[in-house]
């Protein structure tokens, strides 16, 4: 199974597509994609490209650990864990900016 992942623009912050088509930040919200859904996944990362919106978008390989989606590659476990260093910018705490409504993907 793969989901897609990729980096939102603005923020930098890690996302994954879900079944409607949008961006989120939960991993365990993402949609899993088999082998027969290739056709759809190499859609969505071309539709994902177009928007400009989400860069480094690429397929992830996970599996399923006890109803919980476990990436398999150590990396993605890093990014879906979250910021390995707080998230301040001068001495305050950073709330980044979140996706929006536009933050949807047809395929």
């Amino acid at each position: 199974m793969d989901i897609l992942t990729g980096n939102e623009l603005i923020s930098g912050a890690t996302v994954y597509l879900d079944g409607q088509g949008n961006w989120i930040e939960d991993l365990q919200a993402a949609r899993l994609f088999s082998k027969e859904d290739k056709a759809e996944l190499d859609s969505a990362i071309v539709a994902t490209k177009a928007t400009g919106r989400v860069i480094s978008v690429e397929a992830e390989e996970v599996e399923q650990v006890e109803g919980r989606i476990v990436p398999k590659r150590l990396r993605e476990r890093i990014r879906a864990a979250g910021p390995t260093a707080p998230l301040t910018l001068n001495g305050q705490a950073y709330d980044r900016q979140h996706l929006g409504e536009d933050g949807h993907v047809s395929i």
